[in-house]
């Protein structure tokens, strides 16, 4: 195992996309830059998202798109590196992509192509990348000392870009968590965030919904999603499941079953041109098969009775269920489903401008282990470039 180089400009914790992204940003303007990771490979979590393709940014991205303590603070760091420059990187390098949804752009190949443009911005700049490394420790006298398997390493900065606690296989850590809190950075509490939910009684709503999918409006308080759900062995999951569970902290989450559509004038027009039908069937025509039998059991619909016999008032009890099918998940499928981390660095410990901790010259912190977490779409992509841009620039 070769050993590092003894002493650097600056030193980059985490060989993920906000890690890479300061690292480059920061040789570009001639700055001796050190990459540490414990993993094997750089960039594991950018390999796996968007199904392989890595959907590596959201055209609409805004500082309304992220959660956070301080909802102000993303604001300066997005407004300086847009989704149009990295988009301009991408390109650069000759990377086919396409717009798969409205505003996310995927790659065209595979998501090895980002991490391999980040490399190659890394070397074509000078810096050096250090994978399966240990970092023991991190201090600071006049310098920083980082403490490693292969040796010590000085340095006149620091950034913190190990990412969170979500998806432990790809080898996910508390450091620099651990980093900042040990330069008395406080740290907001943290919790899956993007993550399907954990249902209390499945089998109360029916045992066989798992693979049932339909479009919803998720809903708590006043923010809400519109976009796919799908029921799975222990809850729910999809795209607007994951998207409310960033805002979820107990209590209810409340799904419209059928957003967009007045689901009292649809029942009642399938009570009046189906008046033979069987009222267990009354949902059927709207929603998937299996989702409708189990509710019209959770609403005791009676077996053999025609729908001319069910009275008005029932079909607009079961209307009002459409419209407000209420949810107190008993949890979320934890880290391990979790598609990134809710809360971290407290960013009141932060410069918006440069990312460097206020009372510790010389650390700076970046992408998800900094209290600022996206909505589903690329925004989270778009907050490691935006943020690893600014601390390169600082650096």
């Amino acid at each position: 195992m070769s050993f590092l180089p003894r002493s650097v400009d600056v030193v980059v914790l985490g060989a993920g996309a906000a890690g890479l992204m300061a690292a480059a940003v920061a040789g570009r303007r001639g700055r001796s830059v050190l990459v540490l990771d414990h993993a094997g490979e750089a960039g594991r979590k950018i390999l796996i998202s968007g199904g392989g393709r890595c959907n590596f940014t959201n055209l609409a991205t805004k500082p309304e798109n992220f959660l956070s303590a301080n909802r102000h603070f993303a604001r300066s760091a997005l407004s300086r590196y847009t989704p149009r420059d990295f988009l301009a990187l991408v390109e650069r390098h000759r990377i086919g992509w396409h717009e798969k949804a409205k505003d996310q752009l995927f790659c065209d190949g595979s998501a090895r192509e980002i991490v391999r443009m980040l490399l190659d911005e890394c070397a074509a700049a000078g810096c050096v990348v250090a994978l399966e490394t240990r970092i023991r420790g991190v201090t600071k006298g006049e310098r920083f000392r980082v403490e490693t398997d292969r040796g010590d390493v000085e340095a006149e900065s620091v950034v913190l870009a190990t990412g969170g606690l979500s998806i432990p296989k790809l080898g996910a850590t508390d450091l620099s968590l651990r980093v900042a809190r040990r330069f008395g950075l406080e740290v907001v509490e943290t919790a899956p965030a993007l993550v399907p939910f954990t249902l209390p009684d499945m089998g109360a709503i029916g045992p066989d919904l798992a693979g049932v999918s339909l479009n919803v409006a998720a809903r708590i308080g006043k923010v809400s999603f519109e976009d796919g759900m799908v029921f799975t062995h222990r809850g729910v999951s999809g795209p607007a499941v994951l998207q409310i569970s960033s805002y979820w902290r107990e209590g209810e989450v409340v799904f419209d079953l059928l957003p967009g559509r007045d689901a009292e004038a649809a029942l009642l027009e399938v009570k009046a041109r189906r008046p033979r039908g069987e009222a267990r069937g009354l949902l059927s025509e709207l929603v998937p098969t299996r989702l409708a039998h189990a509710l019209a059991r959770v609403h005791g619909l009676p077996e053999g009775m025609t729908l001319a016999n069910l009275p008005d008032r029932r079909v607009r009890e079961v209307a009002a269920g459409l419209r407000g099918w209420r949810v107190s998940p008993s949890g979320t499928e934890g880290y391990v489903k979790a598609e990134v981390m809710r809360g971290g660095i407290d960013t009141r410990g932060l410069s918006s401008q440069t990312m460097e901790a206020r009372e510790v010259r010389g650390l700076y912190a970046v992408g998800e282990a900094v209290d600022v977490t996206g909505w589903l779409g690329g925004y989270n992509f778009q907050w490691a470039w935006a943020s690893g841009h600014a601390a390169g620039m600082a650096v």
